[in-house]
């Protein structure tokens, strides 16, 4: 029987990282809820085992339903009709067996049915399921929205909701809006309270939104009159159930489209505000859209590694000029890479998640008892990680993505451009994972600040700082000669005292970074893991020759180069 989690040793590696002890205990409040429930562990092995067996029963879900039912769901999609969009036959298979064992609401307290699941173990859900329907994997990660609601509203709205998330309803984070894409500041979506009715009412018109037919909905709405910023923008919550939504239109898309995105119309519709106003934006939803990109990290690593074993199996199985095609260097080298390249945004995502955990469980105690001033030190810590490292992710999960699937196509010749095989699907999946939940521009805008104020440069230095086995040491001086030309050359940009100049340069010196960043980390896993060897060598190699070619680029680029980029505004 497939199962997506008995056949991926990479899962079952990073569920052993060290740092889970620390997760698990504060995740499951020192062991004590076993007190409450009886199906708490008592202890981090007790803990680890009930997560196995639950990644155990979805991985088989994932090989023996998910993924046999992706063919499908691509070719049937979604149809409108009198205000219902209605999911193909086998996404509402996939739904329906989650739903019965119980797999929706992993990461919420148990006090509302969930699982209690540290981010890490809800990631690796995320991953499976991408890798099975990456279409599917945007209808259940939207339980995102679940943890936004049990993290920031009041206790009669976390009672009406949460419960209902372990029962299979499905959310949508409805954000974006016609003229409010990326720049969230922009939306105009109306909010104004009902004093008659003791609720919110919502009026105007959203665009893009993932799952827009879903039970429960998270919109962002001006609630401040004549505010034209997010000082003015608030959270709700919308029930379908009221039915004052109308679906306008579900875009006909490239790929994904076993995810219905919808064009939503609310007249008058009935909602109830998330915390407090005016701070929809500035704290609830940019805590949303960092969950969101994590997800996409995790939707891109899982899409990675099928598009890999497509072009694995297939160049295994292909036949040219009297040998297989796997025996020749140029499909062999393509597919090592896309291994390396796989392994690399893997660990990247499990280290970004960890870094996420930490600091948000140690927040979470903190409202309970009065945290250390070491304790305090350790969350402020990994939340300056987290916040280097998402935009990071996403940047190099997505383009990486793309680029693998790219490569699975090309390893199958003619035959990956057919429909005949599950290549092109992949290919037409990935493509927009570069897009939603922020371009990869906009990461480049995110991430460049941990360049500008040294977040990165002191992560990589601590990276420097641990020791590995002899055999690996080669490895790591290339490292270290790679940072010190990274100090270089971002010293060398900063000196020309242009600000237009750096902005220029900044995705060369994000990608310089993340590229000695992610190197480490398989540098590492390697240490702990023999199998990891590979990967990182050629990572490693690939990324040198990369930053060389970049660091060489900006070395050489003159304000009379700028300017022949700047013309095209003209």
């Amino acid at each position: 029987m497939e199962n997506f989690f008995s056949d991926n040793e990479h899962l079952k590696f990073h569920l052993s990282h060290h740092l889970m002890k620390d997760i698990v205990k504060l995740s499951e409040n020192d062991y004590k809820e076993y007190k409450l429930y009886d199906y708490a562990p008592i202890d981090f092995e007790d803990a680890i085992d009930s997560y196995t067996k639950v990644l155990e029963v979805i991985g088989e879900i994932c090989g023996e339903t998910i993924a046999p039912n992706a063919e499908d769901v691509d070719k049937e999609g979604v149809t409108l009709a009198d205000n219902v969009v209605t999911y193909a036959k086998g996404t509402q298979q996939n739904h329906e067996m989650l739903r019965d064992a119980g797999m929706y609401g992993l990461s919420l307290p148990r006090k509302y049915d969930g699982l209690n699941f540290p981010m890490v173990l809800t990631i690796m859900v995320a991953e499976m399921i991408a890798r099975a329907d990456a279409s599917f994997s945007n209808i259940w990660s939207l339980q995102d929205c679940a943890e936004t609601i049990n993290e920031f509203a009041s206790e009669e709205l976390k009672s009406q909701y949460l419960p209902l998330i372990h029962k299979g309803y499905t959310c949508s984070m409805a954000l974006t809006e016609p003229d409010a894409g990326s720049d969230l500041q922009a939306v105009m979506l109306k909010a104004h309270y009902d004093d008659k009715a003791k609720c919110w009412r919502l009026n105007g018109v959203k665009r893009f939104i993932t799952n827009g037919d879903a039970d429960i909905q998270l919109v962002l709405a001006r609630s401040e009159e004549d505010s034209t910023d997010a000082r003015g923008l608030s959270c709700f919550i919308y029930n379908r159930k009221d039915n004052a939504v109308t679906v306008r239109r579900v875009e006909n898309k490239l790929g994904i489209k076993g995810a219905p995105t919808c064009e939503l119309v609310y007249k008058n519709a009935s909602a109830q505000l998330i915390g407090d106003e005016r701070m929809g934006l500035i704290r609830y939803v940019m805590s949303l859209m960092n969950a969101a990109r994590l997800g996409i990290g995790a939707q891109s690593v899982g899409l990675a590694e099928a598009a890999y074993r497509e072009g694995l199996k297939y160049a295994h199985e292909r036949e040219q000029f009297g040998k297989k095609i796997i025996e020749f260097a140029p499909v062999y080298e393509m597919l090592a890479s896309m291994r390396a390249k796989t392994d690399g945004i893997r660990s990247l995502l499990y280290e970004t998640a960890r870094f996420v955990d930490m600091y948000k469980l140690l927040t979470k105690a903190g409202k309970v008892q009065t945290l250390s001033n070491e304790e305090r030190d350790t969350m402020k810590y990994y939340q300056r990680l987290a916040d280097i490292y998402t935009p990071l992710l996403k940047l190099f999960s997505s383009e990486y993505c793309n680029q693998i699937a790219y490569d699975a196509i090309q390893i199958h010749g003619g035959t990956g451009y057919m429909k005949d095989f599950p290549a092109e699907r992949l290919y037409r999946d990935a493509r927009i994972t570069t897009i939603y939940e922020g371009t990869s521009q906009l990461q480049v805008v995110a991430a460049i600040r941990g360049i500008s104020g040294g977040g990165f440069l002191k992560r990589i230095k601590e990276y420097e700082a641990i020791n590995v086995k002899a055999e690996l040491q080669l490895l790591k001086n290339t490292l270290i000669d790679m940072t010190h030309r990274f100090e270089t050359i971002g010293n060398f940009l900063k000196e020309k005292n242009n600000a237009e100049m750096y902005d220029f340069n900044a995705r060369r010196l994000v990608e310089i970074a993340g590229n000695i960043i992610i190197g480490y980390l398989l540098v590492l896993d390697a240490d702990k893991c023999d199998k990891y060897e590979n990967s990182a060598r050629i990572f490693i190699q690939m990324a040198n020759a990369e930053n060389q070619e970049k660091e060489n680029y900006i070395k050489n680029f003159t304000e009379n180069d700028l300017a022949a980029y700047q013309a095209i505004k003209e």
